[in-house]
């Protein structure tokens, strides 16, 4: 990216400001059109410049710091993070280290620290790509390290952090066959039966993608739907639905779906995917608490969570939170299990995930609903299913997936999943 790629370069580092000043999420600030105003190619690029600084976020900071004698404000130290990962990706040293200075210095309050900054990234300039690469993986934030850490042990979270630095590949679920969409795009299928594509490109770009032969969904975001096994003529509600995957799996599946979300603008998105790939489902814009029909065969409920466990697709993440909100987060997963369960026919079946890395947001969640409902089972069969590994199968009867697992095919998200039954 030479000077020509300035406008991008201050969008990056204005997205970087935002995230990690203000807490701002990245799919927040691009969906309010932080980008708007820049050329396609810019705006591509600032993401992607943006992602890549905070995926590698720890061990620029690392990098940068035998050079500064103290942290510099977070203008500057964020215009040298991004100027590191410049470097060590293998940008000329010249445009990337006049474009940060350019950056620090229309700043009034940081314009004195130009030569600080010109200095030191032609120091990281010197070290480039073979510096970067002898430095271990960037390390999680501590505020959730700590319970990784104390969840998984330390070397599963190293795996982790592994995973969500070298990012994720395009997972798809194909409406029919995977082995002929995997065919088309240039993909592999997954043991599971989901199709990986390594460098996509354009997503809209692939075959299959006008005729609605798959739709985009993480390998373990689609597992859920698949221990429900054969679904059809049932009824089924998918709470929480948005942004859509589940609800087309059922679709394609045969079950008379009812997609319920709360957002009317994720809603949109649902029933676009749903027109795209000619599947049908009633879709309701609700609260999932104010949704009370009942007499379903199976509940769908992916409840809201930390998503902790899609760090890989956005690095964002652990830097826009501080884990402040965990608390209010679980007390709500527990009251919309409950809320679940009501709205099953006897003997009907609720599947509860969430796309986290916490205990506390999983497996703690059924052994707490099973003291609170003595009658309802955990139905252990339903997790046999193709790709499934036994090491993979919790205490309790559920499902605990990790970036770390998959390591050779490109990892996985995050997920907890299980079935509960309710009594006949």
């Amino acid at each position: 990216m030479s000077q020509t790629g300035l406008p991008a370069r201050r969008s990056a580092h204005s997205l970087l400001m935002q995230i990690i000043g203000d807490g701002r999420l990245m799919a927040e600030l691009i969906g309010a059109g932080a980008l708007a105003d820049l050329a396609p190619d810019d705006r591509a690029r600032a993401q992607r410049l943006a992602t890549d600084a905070l995926r590698g976020l720890d061990r620029a900071d690392r990098m940068l710091k035998p050079y500064l004698k103290k942290t510099p404000p977070d203008h500057v130290m964020n215009a040298l993070r991004l100027g590191v990962i410049e470097l060590c990706g293998g940008q000329a040293a010249h445009g990337v280290v006049n474009a940060y200075v350019d950056i620090v210095g229309r700043n009034k309050r940081t314009q004195a620290m130009k030569g600080l900054v010109n200095a030191v990234l032609r120091k990281i300039a010197d070290e480039g790509p073979a510096g970067w690469a002898k430095r271990p993986a960037p390390l999680t934030p501590g505020w959730l390290r700590q319970p990784l850490v104390a969840a998984w042990g330390r070397d599963a979270v190293a795996g982790i952090e592994a995973a969500h630095f070298a990012g994720a590949p395009l997972d798809l679920t194909a409406k029919g066959d995977p082995v002929p969409v995997a065919a088309a795009v240039g993909g592999d299928v997954v043991p599971t039966g989901s199709v990986r594509v390594h460098a996509p490109g354009q997503v809209s770009n692939l075959p299959g993608y006008d005729s609605g032969d798959w739709w985009v969904q993480d390998a373990a975001a689609a597992l859920p739907v698949k221990l429900l096994g054969d679904v059809t003529g049932l009824k089924i509600v998918d709470l929480c639905a948005a942004p859509g995957g589940k609800t087309l799996q059922l679709s394609a599946g045969g079950a008379d779906v009812t997609a319920v979300d709360l957002s009317d603008k994720r809603m949109a998105r649902v029933q676009e995917n749903l027109a795209r790939t000619q599947l049908e489902a009633k879709t309701v814009v609700s609260d999932a608490f104010d949704f009370v029909e009942t007499g379903f065969d199976a509940v769908l409920l992916d409840a809201p969570c930390s998503a902790t466990g899609t760090i890989r697709r956005h690095p964002d993440l652990p830097y826009a939170k501080d884990g402040s909100e965990f608390g209010a987060l679980i007390n709500q997963q527990t009251a919309m299990l409950d809320h679940a369960l009501t709205l099953l026919r006897p003997g009907g079946r609720l599947v509860f995930c969430t796309c986290s890395l916490l205990p506390d947001e999983g497996e703690v969640q059924v052994e707490e609903a099973l003291v609170r409902h003595p009658a309802l089972t955990v139905d252990r069969a339903a997790l046999d299913i193709a790709g499934v590994q036994p090491d993979w199968i919790t205490p309790e009867g559920g499902l605990r997936l990790r970036p770390d697992f998959w390591p050779d095919l490109g990892g996985m998200d995050g997920f907890y999943m299980a079935v509960l039954t309710k009594p006949a």
